[in-house]
This record gives C-alpha cells, structure tokens and sequence, in this order.
C-alpha cells in the first residue's frame, strides 16, 4: 500500500478524458491546445499531443519553459507579459527550437515590449488579443475603444504577426447548473462573433479564434466562428465539473489517497491538510460545492456511494465529516479535490494507477513555476 498522501492517476481514465477532448474537437472542426496548467507533466503533454492536439497552452513563461525545452512544437503562452526579462527568456527559447510561439496581450504597453524585444532577436511572434466576456480578469471589452486601435497596431507592428482573439469565460466555474454554464458559453461566442466582425469590418484579418475553459467546453454548443480550445482540467476533471452537473465521478482521473490518522464525535481527522488538498474551494474562488473535497474509503469505488465532505482544513490535517460511524483510525480514504490544477502543484508526482496498482510514477515537472 501507498504511503500517504499521495495524488493518484487513474491511467485508464486519464486517457479516456483525452481521447474524448480530441474528440470533441474533431468533430466540431476545431483545433485542441490544452492547458497544461492543469498536469504541469511532461508524460500528459506527450499523450495529448500524440492523440491529435496541436500544441499547448501555458500560463507563465517558466511553465511554458519546461515544455518548450521538451520539444512542444507550438506553444500560447496566455498571460500578459510586461517584464523585459521573461520575455526575452521565453522568446530565446522558442528561438533556440524553433517553436511556434503564440503570446497573448491586452494592452500597448505590452505589445509595444513585445514588438521591440521581437525586432532586436528577429523573430516573428504571433499575437492573440484576449478579450473580456465576462470574467472581468484580463482582457479588452468588445466595446472599449482601445480594441480596435490595438489590433490595427499589432497588425502594422513589422515583427508581430495579428493572429486573432482569445478569451476565458472562467466565470462558468461558478454558475449553478449545466444549463447557465451553456448560457455563458453560448454569450462567450455571440462576444467573439461580434468582435470578429467590427475588426474584419475594419479590414484586419482574424484567422484564429480560441476559447478556452473546461466547463464551456463540456456545455458548450455554440461553435460558430471558434476555431480552437483550450481546455485544461478536463483531464483529471474534478468536484466542480461534477457539482454542475458536466462530468460524473466515473470519469474523475485524480483524487488525493489520504489516511485516517485519528477521529472524535465530529471529524476523522486525515493526514492531507491545505498543504495537499489547498484550500481553494474552486477555480476562480468560487465555492459551490460546500467543503474541500469529498472523501471515500479505499475499498468502494469513488462516487460509488454518498460521500464524506471534507469539512475542515488545517496545514496538515484533513477535518472529514464523521457521519459514518464504522471507518477506523488508520483507514485510506480517496478524496475528489474541488479544484484539481492546485492539487497538483503542490505535488513533487503523480502515482499512476491501473486498477489497485501502482504502475508509474510520473514527475510534476513544472511544479512552482509561477514566474
């Protein structure tokens, strides 16, 4: 038996997942590039790339690193960069291998650094325009009067290359139900639909649209105009895909093995605290789901029965719910995390399983790579 906590991947589902991700986009006629933000691992961007993805997505220059350093051949770094220094580090190293390489940017000041940095290394830097559909985290409104001016600069800017429109319609993370989770899809793509056509109005070409948040892409029938997804948790899937209703748990790649270290009248206390399970109750702060995870024992299958709510955290310590009276001190317990991609970068490895059985194990190769 593994010592505990250890995060688990059930090999058979994960490549499940993946195949079913390629799916969708095959038959939807557009391009899959993960996100790798979720897995940080060398192993998972080779099997998704080896079943039909044509490259990844990255959120910091460092994560974006390590995969380009492992051969990616195209790579969306999708976060603004303002530091000289992280841009000419990232740039350096798509240059040294050739990568295609894709940056995002919603601002001038970011795209005159970009365009300067890419002239002195002369390089050609292919440029997406995040805009805002309603996460109100980065990106342009479709009617800030910024957004045309932008793209008609980046266009007209000799070593950049205007490639389209991104976004992330991250709020779905906290929508109620399957249902407004397809509303907020549906709107994500009238937003990008319009802007497409206010630039092309304009006579700036918009090749590529890309989208990208594993919920909208789970509800989502609203493909028109959208030529690729970014989806990333959908890999591992986790308790809020489940919670609204788009995945169940037969399809979860990840839980967190833990063990009952002690218990009293109200709580079995478990030896994975915030330091294992984190203490985000969701992606983007959202907290539906009540808790921090849902526990259960070893010997049932997991969603197989009703759950025990992970209540409580501590550094160190798991609070879950003592409301079954018959799980003794020392008992293993798998946990459905709320927000898998935090999980596991707390985690030095994944231990991949088939069955019962250990049969890898698997390095978070871009563990903390947050800059």
């Amino acid at each position: 038996m593994l010592e505990t906590p250890a995060v688990l991947i059930d090999r058979e589902r994960l490549g499940r997942n993946i195949a079913w991700a390629q799916a969708l986009a095959d038959r939807r006629g557009v391009a899959l590039r993960p996100h790798v933000k979720t897995h940080k691992c060398l192993e998972i961007a080779r099997l998704q790339l080896e079943g039909g993805a044509v490259g990844l997505t990255a959120s910091k220059v460092d994560e974006a690193f390590v995969f380009l350093e492992a051969g990616v051949p195209s790579m969306t770094v999708a976060y603004p960069i303002v530091d000289e220094r992280k841009l000419r580090r990232l740039l350096l190293a798509a240059q040294e291998r050739t990568t295609d390489l894709r940056v995002v940017v919603d601002s001038r000041e970011a795209s005159q650094l970009l365009a300067r940095v890419a002239a002195e290394m002369r390089m050609r830097v292919g440029v997406f325009v995040e805009i805002d559909v309603g996460l109100h985290r980065c990106g342009l409104n479709e009617s800030d009067p910024e957004l045309i001016d932008l793209a008609q600069w980046i266009r007209s800017a000799a070593p950049l290359q205007f490639t389209g429109l991104l976004s992330h319609a991250g709020h779905a993370y906290g929508a109620g139900d399957a249902e407004e989770v397809a509303a907020i899809a549906a709107e994500e793509c009238r937003i990008l639909q319009r802007v497409r056509a206010m630039l092309e109005g304009c006579g700036i070409e918009v090749a590529e649209v890309s989208v990208g948040a594993t919920p909208t892409v789970l509800a989502s029938e609203a493909y028109a105009g959208i030529t690729e997804i970014r989806p990333g948790n959908y890999v591992f899937m986790d308790r809020t895909p489940v919670r609204l209703g788009l995945a169940t748990f037969d399809q979860i790649g990840l839980t967190v093995l833990v063990t009952v270290v002690s218990r009293n009248a109200e709580y079995l206390i478990t030896d994975a605290g915030s330091k294992v399970l984190t203490s985000d109750l969701g992606a983007h702060g959202t907290a539906g789901a009540g808790g921090y995870g849902v526990a259960f024992p070893i010997d049932e299958p997991v969603g197989g029965s009703a759950g025990l709510n992970v209540a409580r955290l501590s550094e160190e310590h798991g609070f879950v719910d003592a409301i079954r009276g018959n799980i003794a001190i020392g008992t293993k317990l798998r946990v459905v995390p709320n927000h898998a991609c935090p999980v596991v970068n707390l985690a030095d490895e994944l231990v991949v399983v088939s069955g019962d059985r250990a049969i890898d194990r698997w390095r978070v190769a871009a563990r903390g790579k947050v800059r």
